[in-house]
């Protein structure tokens, strides 16, 4: 027994045995912990109000027809993957096969990733009035006052890739071609041939497939006409051309946080600055947030009754007009002086009022000086910047989906998924 063969032949020991046939009485519910956070997504669910997602379903008891998929499995699902960071259907569908906590949620009721995918970017109204519902609870609760909103922008990566971007007579040509694709398909469909064969599903999927590539062709060819007369206008006549993706064509080359570009969307979120609570989510394909503060504080107050007396912004979101619009409403800005540095460099006061601006903006400026609301502005990346970073650490990096209203769907369930994180830590969610 010196060597260790010996030893290993020696010894007892238990050998695990995979073929054994054996009977488990156990349930889905005994073999999910009690703790695990599915029981919470499940117990979140079943308080909100889903009765515009039956309304979808034609199928009764008293007509004929297959079961539709319960809408809170659906949503329960999706919750739960946006919580561990999974945006593909795909993988959410192998995850209800295999893992305990989406087989529990789903309770025997079988999905497939094109029910998942579907449901995922078709009800966005939905989830943004189930958005507006939570926050507006909260506001009931006494645990979301709205007196300051701080609003924050991000870009993320689109689904187009950055080849996909074409001048117009290149557009034009693959129009052409797309369209010859399309007649194609469909004669060899029409064809005895064909219908002899027996392939239907597969000829229906080429066709399919090649009307939505014709579509999104003929809507870059419209948007890059746009896109050109608009740079001609600002340009005056310099030569750039506009370019359009044929894969995602409202999506926008945009200077990214690395310092290069590419095809993304500006994705835009208003929070509470006491819960931190997601209350207005806008997707945009603008690459400035010059433009995006007064947008969202409409939004902010038209979704709400409380109109909010603090916006904390950054610098690039402080603009002349957006400033004195936002001021003239009786809430107040709070934000980087533009131009501050350079006004010391040349020995003025940023704080003083400057000529061609508005009382509006001058009291802004004036405002900054305090030292209250420079302590104010300090707290804004713990406001604004928070949900960004937990929203990118959830899988908010790339889209997988194209065109701006499926994009904006899916920042609504990082949006939702949030605030589920901060309702739980609030204790609201237990």
């Amino acid at each position: 027994m010196n060597t260790q063969e010996d030893k290993k032949s020696f010894a007892r020991v238990n050998h695990p045995e995979r073929r054994q046939v054996e009977m488990m009485y156990h349930s889905l519910d005994q073999l999910l912990y009690h703790d695990h956070q599915a029981r919470l997504v499940w117990r979140f669910v079943q308080t909100l109000d889903v009765g515009p997602l039956y309304e979808h379903i034609q199928v009764s008891a008293t007509q004929a027809g297959r079961d539709a998929t319960n809408p809170e499995v659906l949503l329960s699902l999706w919750l739960l993957a946006t919580l561990e960071g999974i945006g593909s259907a795909r993988e959410l569908a192998r995850r209800c096969e295999r893992d305990i906590p989406y087989m529990w949620i789903c309770g025997g009721v079988g999905v497939n990733h094109h029910t998942l995918s579907d449901f995922r970017v078709q009800n966005g109204d939905f989830l943004e009035q189930l958005l507006i519902d939570g926050v507006t609870s909260l506001i009931h609760q006494g645990l979301v006052s709205l007196e300051t909103i701080a609003q924050d922008g991000m870009r993320v990566r689109a689904s187009a890739g950055t080849s996909s971007f074409r001048r117009e007579p290149t557009l034009a040509k693959i129009q052409e071609e797309a369209t010859a694709h399309v007649e194609r398909l469909k004669a060899e469909g029409d064809s005895e041939a064909s219908r002899q064969a027996g392939d239907a599903r597969r000829q229906a999927a080429l066709e399919r497939a090649a009307r939505e590539r014709l579509e999104r062709v003929n809507e870059a060819v419209e948007t890059v006409k746009d896109l050109q007369q608009k740079r001609e206008k600002r340009k005056k006549g310099t030569g750039h051309e506009a370019r359009c993706s044929t894969t995602d064509p409202e999506s926008r080359r945009m200077k990214m946080a690395n310092g290069g570009y590419n095809p993304a969307y500006n994705v835009q979120f208003a929070s509470d600055g006491d819960s931190r609570v997601i209350v207005a989510v806008e997707v945009t394909n603008e690459g400035s947030d010059g433009q995006q503060m007064v947008p969202m504080y409409e939004q902010v107050t038209s979704s709400y009754e409380p109109t909010p007396d603090k916006y904390v912004v950054d610098a690039a979101f402080a603009t002349k007009n957006a400033v004195t619009e936002l001021e003239q409403s009786k809430t107040k800005v709070v934000g980087p002086v533009p131009r501050a540095k350079e006004a010391v460099k040349n020995g003025k006061d940023p704080h003083q009022r400057q000529k061609n601006e508005t009382e509006e903006f001058g009291n802004f400026r004036a405002r900054m000086a305090d030292p209250h609301y420079t302590e104010i502005l300090k707290m804004r990346p713990s406001q604004a910047e928070y949900p960004n970073a937990v929203c990118r650490n959830q899988g908010l990096q790339q889209f997988n989906v194209r065109g701006r209203l499926k994009v904006k769907a899916v920042v609504l369930w990082h949006a939702l998924a949030f605030n589920l994180r901060r309702m739980i830590n609030l204790g609201v969610v237990t």
